[in-house]
């Protein structure tokens, strides 16, 4: 972990350096109607069924927000075989394979999914492509519980995945084998759109999805950087190493050229990176609370005076309904 902040950090303590800094904050940041979906779900059970509720795997990722719902009667686990058999459990928002939901149902248990929506039209579009006959290549991340669970929605077999051009590359297919291709939602727009052309160009028949499966918020996070990020010297990016979505959050300022570092609290800045910086980028990934970004800008103005302002890409207006076990 990086040289934490160590001076005075009451509200009247003196900034360490009197030169003025210019903080761009980008819009949109943090949550996205998935991630908020997720975590009142999780509320919402613990107050229908009364704590303990079980979680399988973190619900977003994100550390506060776990704590967050920890203190209030969540307890998360790694598998469905941790969880007792009388006790609700909730399915995170990165979606799970079938297997998942069919186990708890054998064991007559009482589980709400809150697989965010977008994830779930993946899903939808995997088994409506295996019913036309096409083997399926999922672009995406090895090991990520979005791609874990998208490809546990087909047999094994009917689906490989590619994570870059050298893949596609070595996959085995004939070119006019039925192919069709999908995406993780969380992926740089900029990398998948290569990929997807080279899957073209080797396949010129395959078929995907009417619209891109990545999903709103990440491309929008990702526009909003890039609309800031050639007038900072530094873009600083709020949430987790695990969160996919704000680790492409950091590629997207570097591959602009501007440096991106990406933290998960304020605690975790160290002063000397604003040596010599005049304009500081700050954004969050879509699983990072906007309390978290206040907590940062005022971790800087403690460093240096600033000079705050948002650059605003769009406005989102996406709610996503809760599973209606926890609304009737």
């Amino acid at each position: 972990m990086n040289a934490p902040i160590t001076r005075d950090t009451g509200a009247d303590a003196a900034p360490l350096s009197a030169e003025p800094l210019n903080l761009l904050i980008a819009a949109p940041r943090g949550f996205c109607a998935g991630v908020d979906r997720a975590i009142e779900i999780v509320e919402k059970a613990l107050e229908r069924y009364g704590a303990p509720v079980y979680v399988r795997h973190e619900i977003v990722h994100n550390k506060y927000v776990v704590e967050g719902l920890k203190s209030k009667g969540a307890i998360f686990v790694k598998e469905l075989n941790e969880v007792p058999t009388d006790a609700p459990v909730v399915f995170s928002a990165h979606g799970v394979p079938k297997s998942v939901p069919a186990e708890a149902e054998r064991r007559n248990m009482i589980y709400v999914d809150a697989t965010c929506p977008l994830v779930s039209k993946v899903h939808r579009q995997a088994e409506r492509q295996l019913e036309k006959g096409r083997h399926i290549i999922f672009v995406g991340h090895e090991g990520h519980p979005e791609v874990i669970g998208t490809m546990g929605q087909v047999a094994p077999g009917q689906m490989t995945l590619v994570e870059n051009i050298e893949d596609v590359d070595k996959l085995p297919f004939e070119s006019d084998e039925p192919l069709a291709y999908l995406t993780q939602t969380t992926l740089s727009v900029d990398d998948t759109r290569e990929v997807i052309d080279a899957l073209i160009w080797r396949y010129p028949n395959i078929r995907g999805p009417k619209a891109e499966d990545i999903c709103y918020a990440t491309s929008n996070r990702q526009a909003a950087v890039k609309e800031l990020a050639h007038d900072c010297d530094l873009v600083l990016v709020v949430g987790a190493p695990n969160s996919s979505n704000s680790l492409r959050l950091v590629e997207v300022a570097e591959r602009l050229g501007t440096p991106g570092k990406l933290i998960q609290r304020a605690d975790e800045i160290d002063p000397a990176w604003l040596d010599g910086i005049e304009t500081i980028g700050l954004t969050a990934g879509a699983s990072a609370p906007e309390i978290l970004v206040r907590e940062v800008v005022e971790a800087l103005a403690r460093i240096r005076p600033i000079n705050e302002r948002e650059i605003k890409h769009t406005e989102e207006k996406m709610v996503f309904k809760l599973p209606r076990q926890l609304t009737e």
